[in-house]
C-alpha cells in the first residue's frame, strides 16, 4: 500500500478529530487498535509521567479513540525510570496484553533498553514517550523503534556558546545524574563550550540521590555557573540545599531542569531558578498560535495540572500524535507486520504543538527546532520565556554523520575540555 506524504499544520483539537474522521471508510480489519504506554509514574519523575498521561489522553480524547474506523484499547503501564523495569512493563504488553504499538518510555536508560527490546519483536512497533538518551537511535538504531521527540544532545543546541559568549561564563561546575540521558546533555553543552575554550569540573550523582552536600563542597572556587543537568525531585534536592547554603551562581539548566515539574514547585530552591537560562524543544512563553492552543486546551482539561504543559506531556503529545496520523494514513491497517504503518511512521512531517517542524531522518530520530530560555517571573509564576531558537537541529548538530559519530558516545568521560583532536 503506497503511503503518501503528509503536512499537518492545525493542532486545535477539533481540527484534529475530523482530520482522523475522515480515514473511518478506509478500514478492512474492525478489531479494537490495543495501544500500550509506558511512562515513569513512581520514582524522580513521578509528576513528569504523570503529565504525560494527561497530554495521551489529550490526544486520544480528540479523535474519540477511533481512528482508520477502529476503536483504540489503551493500556497504561508504569516504570520508576530504571531500564530492568521498564523492559518487564514492556513485555508485559506485548506478550500479556498483546498490543499492537507500545508508545514509552520517560527516562534515557529505559529507552536505550526498548529499543534493544524492539529488535526482537516482528509486526510491532515502538514509538518513543520522552526518553532522551543519544545513542537510542544515533548507534544501533532499530527498524521496529522511532522517536518523534529530539533527544538530549539536540536540546542543548546553542547554549554552550550563550554560556561562553553572551555570559562570559569560563569555568563551570557540572552537577548531573550519573546515566545515559545527562551524558547527552553534557555532550551537546560541550559540544559548543569547549570548542570555545570554557573548562568543566564534572560532578556526577546517582539517581535519586537526596544529599548533595558533598558534591557543593567539591565546587572548585574559581567557577562562573552551575551547570545543573537533573530533573525531578534530585533537581529539587539539589536547587533547596545549594540556596540554603547561600549559594548564589548562576545556574545552567538542563532541559529537565527549567521545566514546569520544577516550576511548579515551591519553596527555596525558586530564587536560584529566577534568570536560570537553558535550552530544549519547549518554552512556556512561545507566541506560536500552535503553541497557544495547545496550552489553551491543556489548561482547560486539566485545571488541576500545571500552570504549562511539561516537556513530557509536549513529547509524549508529540510521539501519540504521530501514531495516530500514520494509522490515519494506512486506514488502520497494521497487516504484513505492520509494513504499511511503518512507512507512514518514516515518512510523516508535521508540526508539533511548539510550531516547530519535526520530520525523521534515516535512523526514525527527530529533526526539529530547540529554544534558548530564560526563566522569568510572570506575574507571580515561574514559566520559561524563549529568547533564542536554532532551527532543524539534526541528532548530529550539523555535523557529517562519520565524523560527528568519530566524537564517540557520551559517557561520563566523553566528551572532556579541551576536546579531543
Amino acid at each position: 500500500m503506497s503511503v503518501s506524504r503528509r503536512h499537518t499544520t492545525a493542532w486545535a483539537m477539533g481540527t484534529v478529530a475530523a482530520v482522523f474522521a475522515l480515514s473511518g471508510a478506509m478500514a478492512q480489519d474492525q478489531s479494537p487498535i490495543r495501544i500500550g504506554s509506558i511512562t515513569t509514574l513512581e520514582g524522580p519523575f513521578a509528576t513528569g509521567g504523570q503529565d504525560a498521561y494527561r497530554a495521551m489522553e489529550m490526544a486520544f480524547e480528540a479523535i474519540d479513540y477511533t481512528v482508520g474506523g477502529r476503536q483504540i484499547e489503551w493500556i497504561r503501564e508504569s516504570s520508576n525510570a530504571t531500564p530492568d523495569v521498564a523492559l518487564a512493563r514492556a513485555r508485559k504488553l506485548i506478550e500479556q496484553d498483546e498490543v499492537d504499538i507500545i508508545i514509552g518510555p520517560l527516562s534515557g536508560a529505559e529507552g536505550i533498553a526498548l529499543r534493544d527490546y524492539s529488535r526482537t519483536l516482528e509486526g510491532r512497533t515502538i514509538v518513543n514517550g520522552s526518553s532522551g538518551a543519544a545513542d537510542t537511535t544515533l548507534r544501533d538504531a532499530s527498524p521496529n523503534f522511532f522517536r518523534f521527540n529530539t533527544e538530549g544532545t539536540q536540546w542543548m543546541a546553542g547554549l554552550g556558546t550563550h554560556a561562553y559568549e553572551d555570559m562570559g561564563s569560563r569555568h563551570v561546575a557540572l552537577v548531573a545524574a550519573d546515566y545515559a540521558f545527562p551524558y547527552a546533555q553534557v555532550f551537546g553543552f560541550m559540544h559548543e563550550y569547549c570548542e570555545l575554550g570554557g573548562e568543566v569540573t564534572k560532578l556526577w550523582s546517582p539517581l535519586n540521590t537526596t544529599d548533595f552536600s558533598s558534591i557543593i563542597a567539591q565546587f572548585p572556587d574559581d567557577i562562573d555557573a552551575v551547570l545543573l543537568i537533573q530533573g525531578g525531585t534530585d533537581a529539587l534536592a539539589f536547587l533547596t540545599q545549594y540556596a540554603e547554603v547561600g549559594g548564589d551562581l548562576p545556574i545552567i539548566g538542563g532541559s529537565i531542569t527549567a521545566d514546569q515539574t520544577l516550576l511548579s514547585a515551591r519553596g527555596p530552591h525558586q530564587r536560584l531558578m529566577e534568570g536560570m537560562v537553558a535550552a530544549g524543544p519547549i518554552a512556556d512563553l512561545n507566541d506560536d498560535p500552535n503553541w497557544q492552543e495547545f496550552v489553551a486546551n491543556y489548561r482547560e482539561r486539566w485545571p488541576d495540572g500545571f500552570d504549562s504543559p511539561s516537556i513530557h506531556a509536549v513529547n509524549y503529545y508529540t510521539n501519540t500524535i504521530a501514531v495516530l496520523q500514520a494509522l490515519e494514513e494506512v486506514g488502520g491497517d497494521l497487516s504484513d507486520n505492520q509494513a504499511a504503518f511503518q512507512d507512514a511512521l518514516a515518512s510523516i512531517e508535521f508540526t508539533a504543538p511548539t510550531g516547530a517542524n519535526v520530520r525523521l531522518d534515516e535512523n526514525r530520530q527527530a529533526i526539529s527546532d530547540i529554544f534558548l530560555t530564560r526563566i522569568v517571573n510572570d506575574g507571580g509564576t515561574m514559566r520559561t520565556e524563549a529568547f533564542g531558537r536554532t532551527p532543524d537541529v539534526s541528532q548530529t548538530l550539523g555535523m557529517e554523520s562519520e565524523a560527528f559519530l568519530a566524537l564517540g558516545a557520551p559517557s561520563r568521560d566523553n566528551p572532556s575540555c579541551p576536546p579531543a583532536r
